[in-house]
C-alpha cells in the first residue's frame, strides 16, 4: 500500500524535473527553470515535515491508570 510519504519521495524529482522541463518549453531559462522548479520541491518537503508530520503511535498519550496485572 503507497502511504503518504511514499507519494511525497516520488513528487520530489518529478517536481524538481518536470517543472524544470515544462518551464524550459514554455521559454524560460536553464537558470530561472531550475530554481523555480527547487522550490516546488522544497515545498513538498516542508509540507512533509512541518505540515504533515511523521508521528509514530508510541507518540500518542496514553491512559494515567497502570495496566490491570502490574506488579
Amino acid at each position: 500500500m503507497t502511504g503518504y510519504y511514499d507519494i511525497v519521495l516520488g513528487l520530489i524529482p518529478v517536481a524538481l524535473l518536470g517543472i524544470t522541463a515544462a518551464l524550459m518549453l514554455v521559454g524560460l531559462s536553464l537558470t530561472t527553470a531550475v530554481p523555480l522548479g527547487s522550490l516546488v520541491a522544497m515545498g513538498i518537503i516542508g509540507h512533509a515535515m512541518f505540515v504533515n508530520t511523521p508521528a509514530d503511535s508510541a507518540d500518542e498519550p496514553r491512559s494515567a491508570r497502570p495496566p490491570i496485572n502490574a506488579d
